[in-house]
């Protein structure tokens, strides 16, 4: 098994490319060890020292480390993905591969007079927006409008990216900004 791995936007992030899917749809994060008790193999990887958050897209897998050197913690990491897949364990302990968006849908927030708006926006960001971000091993996804202001979520490499700021405010921004008149901002969560 090879597996590639890809730098991203985020130094504290590295994308890891396995060479076949990782997720069926969708995204999901692992945040702490907790929430990676679910899957068998961000276990692993949270069993790395120095790991500090998981992200499953459809065909990678993205790792952020503390202030741990690269160098150090990637021959681990390699060897974790590699015995997970070896193993023919299950990505997730339920069996259920169900990814985070249906629970950040039941989270979103607007006014159901700016549905049409908020209809238009969510269509941007998942044809235009997602697609870019996936590449740099993470996601962004809709989760409010209140007052022209559009709420997103950052993940993966997205998530404390030092360039994720310029990516809110001058690409996906001006992009809504450019098919929506009512957006007058857009902000993370």
């Amino acid at each position: 098994m090879f597996i590639q791995t890809e730098a991203t936007p985020n130094p504290a992030t590295l994308k890891f490319i396995p060479g076949r899917i990782v997720l069926e749809g969708g995204t999901m994060e692992f945040a702490n060890r907790e929430a990676a008790a679910r899957s068998p193999l961000a276990t692993r990887l949270f069993d790395v020292p120095g790991v500090t958050s998981v992200f499953y897209g459809s065909d990678f897998v993205t790792v952020t480390k503390d202030s741990s050197d690269w160098q150090h913690l990637k021959p681990s990491i390699l060897g974790a993905i590699m015995e997970h897949y070896m193993s023919g364990a299950p990505l997730l302990a339920d069996g259920i591969a169900a990814s985070d968006e249906a629970a950040d849908e039941e989270d979103e927030f607007f006014n159901e007079a700016d549905a049409e708006t908020v209809a238009t926006i969510k269509d941007l960001i998942e044809t235009r927006v997602r697609p870019a971000v996936a590449n740099d091993g993470g996601d962004i996804t809709f989760r409010g409008f209140k007052d022209g202001i559009v709420y997103l979520n950052m993940k993966g490499a997205c998530a404390g990216c030092p360039s994720s700021t310029a990516t809110l405010q001058h690409g996906i921004q001006n992009l809504l900004k450019h098919f929506v008149p009512d957006v007058v901002e857009v902000r993370p969560m």
